[in-house]
């Protein structure tokens, strides 16, 4: 093969493997996680209290614990039941206000990271990338709610043919919460990739990346399980108290790290092969 008329084309991942290892990837990658270790807890007791308070659904909140149990190993998911099943607040106004700034910050450093890897040279305004944010969160917030009424429902429904929680209701109602929570962390994915930076983009560009990204993510969580015991270990020993607040911040710059991979990924493939 003439390499003039069919030049090499270099590793399919090392360019996003470089790009990891980068210093702004890290930086990106750490402003998200702070973002989302200020506006997680707000958002958790959002949730409960929404479902507890306005829509009267204890099933609803158990899927939301059920949810935490998931995603987050050892005793913090203990944790945080313990903590927000104490409180009692309604969600009032100013709670949902700060909630939502720091839930904004979250999209800031996402969309310039996404420009970046885009080759988009302006970034919208603040106030357009608010809205932007704003409309991203109430979106994404909407289909995780969607997620675990699905698994509320799939729940009772559970619960009212077997009589009773067994150990076997309570693996299919994980499982139901799997088989819906993965395809609907695709869509959100998707709409992220899509929607943030600030260019059009064609859907076929991102979607490849959303549904590669929302399987490592969710493979990434069983290779957490296996490597927690060590971790916890040593998270105790060197933070102590503040041990819950390391964990949700790594696991936020791990996952972040990994959603940057696949907007790296489908923008140097659209790059590369602007014809397909």
């Amino acid at each position: 093969m003439d390499p003039l008329l069919h030049p090499p084309r270099q590793s399919y991942w090392r360019p996003t493997a470089r790009y990891l290892i980068a210093t702004e990837a890290h930086v990106y990658a750490l402003a998200v996680a702070a973002s989302v270790l200020l506006s997680f807890y707000p958002f958790v007791l959002l949730m409960v209290s929404f479902c507890r308070n306005v829509l009267h659904w204890p099933a609803a909140v158990n899927a939301i614990y059920l949810a935490l149990q998931d995603y987050f190993p050892g005793d913090l998911s203990s944790f945080i039941h313990r903590n927000v099943s104490v409180r009692q607040t309604t969600g009032d106004l100013t709670s949902m206000f700060l909630l939502l700034v720091a839930a904004n910050g979250i999209f800031e450093p996402l969309e310039v990271a996404f420009n970046r890897a885009w080759g988009v040279a302006r970034n919208r305004s603040y106030l357009r990338n608010q809205l932007v944010a704003l409309g991203l969160i109430f979106v994404c917030g909407g289909l995780a709610l969607l997620s675990l009424m699905l698994t509320a429902l799939n729940g009772t429904w559970i619960a009212e043919w077997s009589g009773r929680q067994t150990a076997v209701s309570v693996w299919m109602n994980l499982l139901f919460f799997k088989l819906a929570a993965v395809p609907i962390s695709i869509l959100a994915l998707f709409l992220v990739y899509w929607l943030l930076p600030n260019r059009k983009i064609d859907p076929t560009r991102v979607a490849p990346a959303a549904i590669l990204v929302g399987m490592i993510l969710e493979a990434l969580k069983y290779g957490v399980l296996l490597l927690w015991p060590l971790l916890q270990d040593k998270l105790s020993r060197e933070y102590d108290i503040f041990r819950h607040s390391v964990t949700i911040l790594l696991w936020s710059f791990i996952t972040t790290l990994v959603v940057l991979a696949g907007a790296e990924w489908s923008a140097r493939r659209g790059r590369e092969d602007p014809l397909s």
